[in-house]
Protein backbone atom coordinates (compact mmCIF):
# COMPACT_ATOMS: atom_id res chain seq x y z
CA UNK A 1 0.00 0.00 0.00
CA UNK A 2 2.88 2.36 0.79
CA UNK A 3 4.37 1.73 -2.66
CA UNK A 4 1.03 2.29 -4.38
CA UNK A 5 0.52 5.58 -2.52
CA UNK A 6 4.03 6.77 -3.38
CA UNK A 7 3.51 6.14 -7.11
CA UNK A 8 0.61 8.57 -7.47
CA UNK A 9 2.63 11.59 -8.64
CA UNK A 10 4.12 9.44 -11.41
CA UNK A 11 0.66 8.13 -12.34
CA UNK A 12 -0.57 11.72 -12.64
CA UNK A 13 2.37 12.54 -14.88
CA UNK A 14 1.76 9.48 -17.07
CA UNK A 15 -1.95 10.27 -17.51
CA UNK A 16 -1.11 13.87 -18.43
CA UNK A 17 1.76 12.98 -20.76
CA UNK A 18 0.46 9.81 -22.41
CA UNK A 19 -3.26 9.55 -21.71
CA UNK A 20 -4.54 13.07 -22.28
CA UNK A 21 -4.77 12.80 -26.08
CA UNK A 22 -7.09 9.79 -25.91
CA UNK A 23 -9.18 11.42 -23.20
CA UNK A 24 -9.51 14.51 -25.40
CA UNK A 25 -10.59 12.35 -28.35
CA UNK A 26 -13.32 10.66 -26.31
CA UNK A 27 -14.41 14.00 -24.83
CA UNK A 28 -14.83 15.48 -28.32
CA UNK A 29 -16.99 12.51 -29.40
CA UNK A 30 -19.22 12.97 -26.35
CA UNK A 31 -19.47 16.73 -26.87
CA UNK A 32 -20.58 16.15 -30.45
CA UNK A 33 -23.30 13.74 -29.29
CA UNK A 34 -24.66 16.36 -26.84
CA UNK A 35 -26.13 14.07 -24.15
CA UNK A 36 -28.94 15.60 -22.12
CA UNK A 37 -27.90 13.91 -18.87
CA UNK A 38 -25.07 11.81 -17.46
CA UNK A 39 -25.53 8.66 -15.38
CA UNK A 40 -22.65 6.99 -13.54
CA UNK A 41 -22.50 3.44 -12.25
CA UNK A 42 -19.77 2.06 -9.99
CA UNK A 43 -19.04 0.16 -6.80
CA UNK A 44 -16.80 0.75 -3.77
CA UNK A 45 -13.93 3.18 -4.22
CA UNK A 46 -14.91 3.77 -7.84
CA UNK A 47 -18.34 4.89 -6.62
CA UNK A 48 -16.61 7.78 -4.85
CA UNK A 49 -14.79 8.71 -8.06
CA UNK A 50 -18.15 8.62 -9.83
CA UNK A 51 -19.68 10.90 -7.19
CA UNK A 52 -16.84 13.38 -7.76
CA UNK A 53 -17.55 13.24 -11.49
CA UNK A 54 -21.26 13.80 -10.85
CA UNK A 55 -20.41 17.04 -9.04
CA UNK A 56 -18.17 18.03 -11.96
CA UNK A 57 -20.90 17.25 -14.47
CA UNK A 58 -23.58 19.34 -12.82
CA UNK A 59 -21.29 22.24 -11.88
CA UNK A 60 -19.06 22.43 -14.94
CA UNK A 61 -21.37 21.12 -17.69
CA UNK A 62 -24.73 22.16 -16.28
CA UNK A 63 -26.15 18.71 -17.04
CA UNK A 64 -28.20 16.60 -14.62
CA UNK A 65 -26.10 13.77 -13.23
CA UNK A 66 -26.81 10.79 -11.02
CA UNK A 67 -25.52 7.46 -9.82
CA UNK A 68 -27.39 4.43 -11.12
CA UNK A 69 -28.18 1.54 -8.78
CA UNK A 70 -27.02 -1.63 -10.56
CA UNK A 71 -29.58 -3.72 -8.66
CA UNK A 72 -32.35 -1.97 -10.60
CA UNK A 73 -31.13 -3.91 -13.65
CA UNK A 74 -29.59 -7.02 -12.11
CA UNK A 75 -31.94 -7.80 -9.23
CA UNK A 76 -35.23 -6.21 -10.29
CA UNK A 77 -34.78 -6.78 -14.02
CA UNK A 78 -35.92 -3.22 -14.81
CA UNK A 79 -34.83 -1.41 -17.96
CA UNK A 80 -34.78 2.38 -17.49
CA UNK A 81 -34.91 4.57 -20.57
CA UNK A 82 -31.42 6.04 -20.86
CA UNK A 83 -31.83 7.33 -24.41
CA UNK A 84 -30.15 10.73 -24.94
CA UNK A 85 -27.97 10.04 -21.88
CA UNK A 86 -24.30 9.34 -21.44
CA UNK A 87 -23.84 6.35 -19.13
CA UNK A 88 -20.37 5.99 -17.62
CA UNK A 89 -19.25 2.89 -15.73
CA UNK A 90 -16.22 3.40 -13.48
CA UNK A 91 -14.32 0.35 -12.28
CA UNK A 92 -10.67 -0.34 -11.53
CA UNK A 93 -10.81 -3.99 -12.65
CA UNK A 94 -13.71 -3.77 -15.08
CA UNK A 95 -14.63 -7.22 -13.82
CA UNK A 96 -17.90 -6.79 -11.95
CA UNK A 97 -20.78 -8.46 -13.84
CA UNK A 98 -23.44 -6.06 -12.54
CA UNK A 99 -21.77 -2.99 -14.02
CA UNK A 100 -21.42 -4.74 -17.38
CA UNK A 101 -25.13 -5.57 -17.30
CA UNK A 102 -25.99 -1.94 -16.59
CA UNK A 103 -23.93 -0.81 -19.59
CA UNK A 104 -25.54 -3.43 -21.81
CA UNK A 105 -29.01 -2.29 -20.76
CA UNK A 106 -28.09 1.36 -21.23
CA UNK A 107 -26.64 0.75 -24.68
CA UNK A 108 -29.73 -1.20 -25.70
CA UNK A 109 -31.93 1.72 -24.66
CA UNK A 110 -30.00 4.15 -26.86
CA UNK A 111 -27.48 5.61 -24.44
CA UNK A 112 -23.92 6.50 -25.32
CA UNK A 113 -21.81 4.29 -23.04
CA UNK A 114 -18.29 4.76 -21.70
CA UNK A 115 -16.20 2.48 -19.46
CA UNK A 116 -13.42 3.99 -17.36
CA UNK A 117 -11.16 1.18 -16.12
CA UNK A 118 -7.62 0.12 -15.35
CA UNK A 119 -8.03 -2.91 -17.62
CA UNK A 120 -8.63 -2.33 -21.36
CA UNK A 121 -9.20 -6.08 -21.84
CA UNK A 122 -11.96 -6.30 -19.22
CA UNK A 123 -15.55 -7.35 -19.81
CA UNK A 124 -16.72 -3.84 -18.95
CA UNK A 125 -14.42 -2.24 -21.52
CA UNK A 126 -15.76 -4.61 -24.17
CA UNK A 127 -19.37 -3.89 -23.27
CA UNK A 128 -19.06 -0.12 -23.72
CA UNK A 129 -19.10 1.85 -26.94
CA UNK A 130 -16.17 3.92 -25.66
CA UNK A 131 -13.37 3.13 -23.20
CA UNK A 132 -10.73 5.06 -21.26
CA UNK A 133 -7.71 3.43 -19.63
CA UNK A 134 -6.78 5.20 -16.37
CA UNK A 135 -3.14 4.03 -16.77
CA UNK A 136 -2.51 3.35 -13.07
CA UNK A 137 -0.54 0.16 -13.66
CA UNK A 138 -0.56 -2.84 -11.33
CA UNK A 139 -1.90 -2.05 -7.87
CA UNK A 140 -0.29 -4.25 -5.21
CA UNK A 141 -2.53 -3.71 -2.19
CA UNK A 142 -6.17 -4.72 -1.91
CA UNK A 143 -7.13 -1.23 -0.73
CA UNK A 144 -7.32 0.99 -3.81
CA UNK A 145 -5.21 4.16 -3.74
CA UNK A 146 -3.51 5.03 -7.03
CA UNK A 147 -6.37 3.64 -9.11
CA UNK A 148 -8.79 5.94 -7.27
CA UNK A 149 -6.80 9.09 -7.97
CA UNK A 150 -6.13 8.00 -11.56
CA UNK A 151 -9.90 7.70 -11.99
CA UNK A 152 -10.35 11.21 -10.57
CA UNK A 153 -7.81 12.71 -12.96
CA UNK A 154 -9.20 10.86 -15.98
CA UNK A 155 -12.73 12.01 -15.18
CA UNK A 156 -11.59 15.58 -14.53
CA UNK A 157 -9.82 15.76 -17.91
CA UNK A 158 -12.80 14.14 -19.62
CA UNK A 159 -15.41 16.52 -18.25
CA UNK A 160 -13.30 19.62 -18.75
CA UNK A 161 -12.70 18.44 -22.33
CA UNK A 162 -16.44 18.01 -22.90
CA UNK A 163 -16.93 21.51 -21.50
CA UNK A 164 -14.72 23.10 -24.17
CA UNK A 165 -16.50 21.13 -26.89
CA UNK A 166 -13.23 20.16 -28.56
CA UNK A 167 -11.83 17.76 -25.95
CA UNK A 168 -8.83 20.03 -25.43
CA UNK A 169 -8.41 22.08 -22.26
CA UNK A 170 -7.90 25.82 -22.35
CA UNK A 171 -4.38 26.97 -21.48
CA UNK A 172 -5.12 28.14 -17.93
CA UNK A 173 -6.89 24.90 -17.05
CA UNK A 174 -4.13 22.79 -18.57
CA UNK A 175 -1.49 24.74 -16.64
CA UNK A 176 -3.30 24.31 -13.31
CA UNK A 177 -3.83 20.58 -13.78
CA UNK A 178 -0.28 20.19 -15.07
CA UNK A 179 1.06 21.12 -11.61
CA UNK A 180 -0.54 18.06 -10.04
CA UNK A 181 2.50 15.72 -10.08
CA UNK A 182 4.71 18.29 -8.35
CA UNK A 183 2.02 19.25 -5.83
CA UNK A 184 1.32 15.59 -5.05
CA UNK A 185 5.00 14.93 -4.34
CA UNK A 186 5.00 17.81 -1.88
CA UNK A 187 1.92 16.54 -0.06
CA UNK A 188 3.27 13.00 0.22
CA UNK A 189 6.58 14.25 1.61
CA UNK A 190 4.82 15.61 4.71
CA UNK A 191 5.07 13.37 7.79
CA UNK A 192 1.89 14.69 9.42
CA UNK A 193 -0.22 11.60 8.75
CA UNK A 194 2.30 9.24 10.33
CA UNK A 195 2.45 11.44 13.43
CA UNK A 196 -1.35 11.54 13.76
CA UNK A 197 -1.62 7.77 13.49
CA UNK A 198 0.07 7.35 16.87
CA UNK A 199 -2.41 9.75 18.45
CA UNK A 200 -5.45 7.87 17.16
CA UNK A 201 -4.32 4.25 17.42
CA UNK A 202 -6.85 3.61 20.21
CA UNK A 203 -9.78 5.40 18.57
CA UNK A 204 -12.93 3.29 18.41
CA UNK A 205 -14.56 5.10 15.46
CA UNK A 206 -14.16 8.07 13.12
CA UNK A 207 -16.37 10.62 11.44
CA UNK A 208 -15.33 12.10 8.09
CA UNK A 209 -16.96 15.11 6.47
CA UNK A 210 -16.71 17.60 3.62
CA UNK A 211 -18.92 19.46 1.17
CA UNK A 212 -19.03 19.59 -2.62
CA UNK A 213 -15.96 18.14 -4.26
CA UNK A 214 -14.63 17.24 -0.79
CA UNK A 215 -17.56 14.97 0.08
CA UNK A 216 -16.30 12.07 -2.10
CA UNK A 217 -12.93 12.48 -0.33
CA UNK A 218 -14.68 12.07 3.02
CA UNK A 219 -16.45 8.94 1.81
CA UNK A 220 -13.28 7.42 0.37
CA UNK A 221 -11.41 8.13 3.61
CA UNK A 222 -14.06 6.36 5.67
CA UNK A 223 -13.83 3.33 3.39
CA UNK A 224 -10.03 3.21 3.68
CA UNK A 225 -10.19 3.34 7.49
CA UNK A 226 -12.74 0.52 7.56
CA UNK A 227 -10.79 -1.60 5.04
CA UNK A 228 -7.38 -1.29 6.66
CA UNK A 229 -8.00 -0.74 10.39
CA UNK A 230 -11.50 -2.24 10.73
CA UNK A 231 -12.64 0.99 12.40
CA UNK A 232 -16.30 1.98 12.05
CA UNK A 233 -16.11 5.24 10.07
CA UNK A 234 -19.11 7.32 9.11
CA UNK A 235 -18.93 9.76 6.20
CA UNK A 236 -21.31 12.71 5.98
CA UNK A 237 -21.75 15.75 3.86
CA UNK A 238 -21.13 18.69 6.16
CA UNK A 239 -24.75 19.72 5.67
CA UNK A 240 -26.06 16.25 6.53
CA UNK A 241 -23.83 16.10 9.61
CA UNK A 242 -25.82 18.98 11.08
CA UNK A 243 -29.11 17.13 10.50
CA UNK A 244 -28.78 14.79 13.46
CA UNK A 245 -25.43 12.93 13.36
CA UNK A 246 -23.70 15.91 14.99
CA UNK A 247 -25.18 14.69 18.27
CA UNK A 248 -22.81 11.69 18.38
CA UNK A 249 -19.65 13.82 18.16
CA UNK A 250 -17.67 14.45 21.33
CA UNK A 251 -14.00 14.70 22.39
CA UNK A 252 -13.63 10.92 22.01
CA UNK A 253 -14.73 10.74 18.37
CA UNK A 254 -12.11 12.08 15.93
CA UNK A 255 -13.57 14.06 13.03
CA UNK A 256 -11.60 14.33 9.78
CA UNK A 257 -12.91 17.47 8.06
CA UNK A 258 -11.88 18.28 4.48
CA UNK A 259 -11.98 22.06 4.18
CA UNK A 260 -11.04 23.47 0.79
CA UNK A 261 -10.24 26.98 -0.35
CA UNK A 262 -13.42 27.55 -2.36
CA UNK A 263 -17.21 27.51 -1.94
CA UNK A 264 -17.35 24.00 -0.50
CA UNK A 265 -14.73 24.84 2.09
CA UNK A 266 -16.46 28.08 3.03
CA UNK A 267 -19.71 26.15 3.48
CA UNK A 268 -17.93 24.03 6.10
CA UNK A 269 -17.36 26.92 8.50
CA UNK A 270 -20.76 26.60 10.15
CA UNK A 271 -20.15 22.87 10.50
CA UNK A 272 -16.80 23.52 12.17
CA UNK A 273 -18.44 26.04 14.52
CA UNK A 274 -21.00 23.47 15.60
CA UNK A 275 -18.31 20.81 16.03
CA UNK A 276 -16.46 23.28 18.25
CA UNK A 277 -19.52 23.60 20.47
CA UNK A 278 -19.50 19.81 20.79
CA UNK A 279 -15.81 19.98 21.81
CA UNK A 280 -15.12 17.51 19.00
CA UNK A 281 -11.58 16.38 18.18
CA UNK A 282 -11.26 17.88 14.68
CA UNK A 283 -8.45 17.23 12.22
CA UNK A 284 -8.66 19.61 9.27
CA UNK A 285 -7.42 18.62 5.82
CA UNK A 286 -6.71 21.75 3.84
CA UNK A 287 -4.53 24.77 3.24
CA UNK A 288 -5.38 26.87 6.30
CA UNK A 289 -5.80 26.45 10.04
CA UNK A 290 -9.28 26.83 11.50
CA UNK A 291 -10.23 27.82 15.06
CA UNK A 292 -10.50 24.91 17.45
CA UNK A 293 -8.75 22.31 15.31
CA UNK A 294 -6.72 19.60 16.99
CA UNK A 295 -4.36 19.26 14.03
CA UNK A 296 -4.16 19.90 10.32
CA UNK A 297 -3.00 17.75 7.44
CA UNK A 298 -1.63 20.40 5.09
CA UNK A 299 -2.58 20.44 1.43
CA UNK A 300 -2.17 23.23 -1.17
CA UNK A 301 -4.65 26.06 -1.75
CA UNK A 302 -5.90 25.15 -5.22
CA UNK A 303 -9.23 25.00 -7.02
CA UNK A 304 -11.49 22.54 -5.21
CA UNK A 305 -11.78 20.37 -8.32
CA UNK A 306 -8.03 19.83 -8.24
CA UNK A 307 -7.86 19.70 -4.44
CA UNK A 308 -9.82 16.44 -4.49
CA UNK A 309 -6.78 14.78 -6.09
CA UNK A 310 -4.47 16.09 -3.35
CA UNK A 311 -6.55 16.06 -0.15
CA UNK A 312 -7.02 12.29 -0.30
CA UNK A 313 -3.25 11.63 -0.28
CA UNK A 314 -2.48 12.32 3.41
CA UNK A 315 -5.72 10.54 4.34
CA UNK A 316 -4.53 7.43 2.49
CA UNK A 317 -1.28 7.73 4.44
CA UNK A 318 -3.23 8.07 7.68
CA UNK A 319 -5.16 4.87 6.94
CA UNK A 320 -1.91 3.06 6.17
CA UNK A 321 -0.05 4.20 9.29
CA UNK A 322 -3.04 3.78 11.56
CA UNK A 323 -3.42 0.15 10.49
CA UNK A 324 0.25 -0.49 11.22
CA UNK A 325 0.01 1.25 14.62
CA UNK A 326 -2.92 -1.03 15.46
CA UNK A 327 -0.99 -4.14 14.47
CA UNK A 328 -2.97 -4.81 11.29
CA UNK A 329 -1.74 -5.62 7.78
CA UNK A 330 -3.09 -2.94 5.43
CA UNK A 331 -1.96 -4.92 2.38
CA UNK A 332 -4.25 -7.85 3.08
CA UNK A 333 -7.48 -6.82 4.81
CA UNK A 334 -9.36 -9.79 6.18
CA UNK A 335 -12.18 -11.11 4.05
CA UNK A 336 -11.36 -8.92 1.04
CA UNK A 337 -9.87 -9.55 -2.39
CA UNK A 338 -8.77 -7.24 -5.16
CA UNK A 339 -11.63 -7.95 -7.56
CA UNK A 340 -15.13 -8.11 -6.12
CA UNK A 341 -17.74 -9.54 -8.46
CA UNK A 342 -21.28 -8.45 -7.60
CA UNK A 343 -24.49 -9.27 -9.43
Amino acid sequence: MAADIAEQPDVYADVLDHGAAEIARIAAIIAERRPRSVVFTARGTSDHAALYAAYLTEIRLGLPAGLASPSVVTVYDARPDWSDSLVIAVSQSGGSPDLAQVLAAARASGALTLAVTNNPDSRLAGEAELHLDIRAGHERAVAATKTYTAELLTLLLLIEGIRTGTGRLDSAEAAAIGKLPELARGVLANAGAAELAGRYRFASRFVTTGRGYAYPTARETALKLMETSYLPSLAFSGADLLHGPLAMTDPGVPVLAVVGSGPGGHAMWNVLTQLGKQRADVVVVGAADVPGQTARLATPAVDERIAALLDILPLQQLALHLAIERGENPDAPRGLKKVTETV
